[in-house]
């Protein structure tokens, strides 16, 4: 079987494990020293993921905003931010978005192979694309990043793409941040979809670790034999 990188999974949620609520502004689930834990996460990885729906409604930029944090990466001899990638069926994203504007690291696009044509047309100018499978396939994804040298990926989203690594055995490592409050509104998106997840009541995640970090919590589960040996 051809390797991955280790892979660590982070969400931030509601109570009632909500990710954001049906508003036009984004949900802040989180606070400024959660932030800088996120932040240092990142740093120490080689690439970011997320889906293409969290590129087109949340606009990310996905950098390492610290310059403490970015010095030490150049000085590791890495770029300032990691590598960015998302993952998309048709190839429907905005060239202009953050994701592929923000920073000169490189950027990767997996789509399907019906779409890799198009989708070049539209960013080849902006990012790598690269054929995912028909349909995009993860374990595949995360096998190709591995022969580009990323031995560290975080992904943070969005619900779809936290499903199927999960439900696929991918991550290593889940980061849950749990923030002190209801959204209780079942049309906005949550953490997971429905799934056949591996973990369940019979195979209980292994919780690794609790921290309060200000007025939220982290909720640090252990996921596979790998966790915390990279």
């Amino acid at each position: 079987m051809a390797e991955r990188p280790y892979i660590v999974l982070s969400c931030a949620m509601s109570i009632d494990g909500y990710v954001n609520d049906t508003a036009d502004d984004r949900l802040m689930l989180s606070n400024e020293a959660d932030f800088h834990r996120v932040d240092e996460v990142r740093a120490g990885c080689d690439a970011i993921l997320v889906g293409a729906e969290t590129v087109r409604r949340d606009n990310p930029r996905l950098v390492v905003k610290s310059p403490e944090h970015r010095a030490a990466r150049v000085a590791r001899g890495e770029h300032p931010t990691p590598r960015k990638v998302t993952v998309t069926e048709g190839g429907d994203l905005d060239a202009e978005a953050a994701f592929f504007q923000s920073e000169d690291t490189e950027k990767i696009v997996y789509c399907a192979t019906s779409t890799v044509r198009q989708t070049e047309r539209r960013l080849g100018e902006y990012a790598t694309v690269v054929d995912g499978g028909q349909p995009v396939n993860l374990r595949r994804v995360a096998e190709d990043l591995h022969t580009r040298g990323v031995r560290r990926l975080m992904v943070e989203g969005g619900g779809t793409i936290h499903t199927q690594f999960l439900c696929e055995e991918l991550a290593d490592e889940l980061h849950l941040v749990v923030a002190p409050f209801f959204v209780g509104d079942s049309k906005a998106p949550r953490f997971v979809g429905d799934g056949d997840f591996p973990w369940c009541q019979e195979r209980r995640a292994t919780l690794a670790e609790v921290r309060q970090v200000g007025d939220v919590v982290l909720l640090r589960y252990a996921l596979s034999p790998r966790f915390g040996t990279v």
